[in-house]
């Protein structure tokens, strides 16, 4: 396969990883709540952020991950047991990624019941984040169970794989 698809969908990834942690880093200094608080205020006093900068670790690795199988991809070796297990750990991490993300919506729940605050908008942008999850923690399944099939055909005849000729 060509490098360079390889490539762009790396760089993309990386991108999406760069503007995912610069809208982190940027979006709590936009919330009314901390228009006239300090850095160390708006970092290090709000559990809630806390936990979303915990909860966005699995996120991340689920990045790197799918730079890895793509790096895979590029070198010829999808049909590796390396690449299954990457995509093993991009389901577990964006099942990770949901989980976080239902509890934090119930978190929301329960504190907009003792408060003013109406979280509808804050619980269905996580809801859609929970679905977007588990829909990609599906997908890598069904991937990786198509490319553990395709290891065990390698195994099973080495010869009709690597040299492109059929076994009598």
């Amino acid at each position: 396969m060509k490098k360079s698809p390889t490539i762009f969908l790396q760089l993309l990834i990386v991108l999406i990883g760069i503007g995912t942690l610069a809208l982190m880093l940027w979006e709590p200094h936009l919330e009314g709540r901390n228009a006239q608080a300090t850095l160390f205020e708006i970092y290090f006093k709000d559990p809630f952020l806390a936990y979303a900068y915990l909860g966005s670790i699995p996120f991340f690795v689920a990045l790197y991950q799918a730079i890895k199988v793509l790096g895979y991809v590029g070198q010829n070796q999808a049909f590796s047991q390396a690449a299954v297990k990457a995509l093993r750990t991009i389901k577990y991490c964006a099942l990770a990624t949901a989980g976080f993300i239902v509890v934090a919506d119930a978190y929301l729940m329960i504190a907009a019941r003792s408060g003013n605050d109406d979280p509808a908008g804050a619980i269905m942008l996580g809801l859609i984040a929970t679905f977007a999850s588990i829909v990609i923690a599906a997908a890598t399944a069904v991937f990786g169970q198509i490319l553990q099939s395709g290891v065990d055909i390698k195994k099973e005849s080495p010869t009709s794989i690597n040299n492109n000729k059929t076994v009598p």
